[in-house]
């Protein structure tokens, strides 16, 4: 490993964690240090194994990866983070670049914007594809809904009524409709269900 960059994958999918380290072991500057299934394993993995990048997954079991970021930045404030993820919100990847991971890439970036991602990270520098960067700005000048706002639209989003939504929440189903009416002025949406389209689209919240 003298001389190469040695990259942590910490991921719960076993098909990603080999497709990464596959790519990872055709590159001539980068090693597969280890490999970690959830966030509790990356933390442990960060401290004996000294990775000089950590490529992490946000979605984990046991601990996610924002959690997972945060102790590890407290444990080694020098540590190296790249997140890789798909359907998270931009709200989730905001928190794991606010808690010091130096870059966010979306796993179906192609293999060259990876491995250059990883380099970048070792490197020191800030890393954040293009289509993460136009989310998180939408995101940041999106109108403000509350987490029980934000929370009633998941549910709309994955196709929840009222009645469901108001038993979910112990909430009654007129607070739940005074909610949403909120959210769909903010949102400038005609109905419940644009409203948790545009929110969806802007990173609010994930399916």
């Amino acid at each position: 490993m003298s001389g190469r960059t040695k990259v942590l994958i910490a991921d719960d999918h076993l098909v990603v964690r080999m497709g990464l380290a596959t790519i990872i072991g055709l590159e001539k500057d980068l090693v597969v240090a280890g490999e970690a299934k959830d966030g509790i394993e990356a933390v442990r993995l960060a401290e004996e194994l000294a990775p000089d990048v950590i490529v992490m997954d946000l979605m984990m079991p046991r601990l996610n990866g924002v959690d997972a970021t945060t102790r590890i930045l407290a444990a080694n404030p020098s540590a190296k983070i790249l997140i890789l993820t798909t359907f998270s919100s931009s709200s989730d990847v905001k928190a794991a670049l606010d808690a010091g991971a130096l870059g966010a890439m979306a796993k179906e970036s192609s293999d060259s914007e990876l491995m250059a991602a990883i380099r970048a990270t070792a490197a020191g520098r800030r890393t954040v594809d293009d289509e993460m960067h136009r989310r998180l700005s939408e995101a940041e000048n999106a109108p403000a809904l509350s987490r029980r706002q934000l929370d009633i639209l998941l549910y709309v989003a994955k196709g929840m009524t009222t009645d469901e939504i108001s038993k979910m929440l112990g909430i009654g189903p007129d607070c739940v409709k005074a909610h949403l009416r909120v959210a769909c002025s903010r949102l400038d949406a005609s109905s419940r269900s644009e409203a948790a389209a545009k929110a969806v689209a802007r990173g609010l919240i994930a399916i």
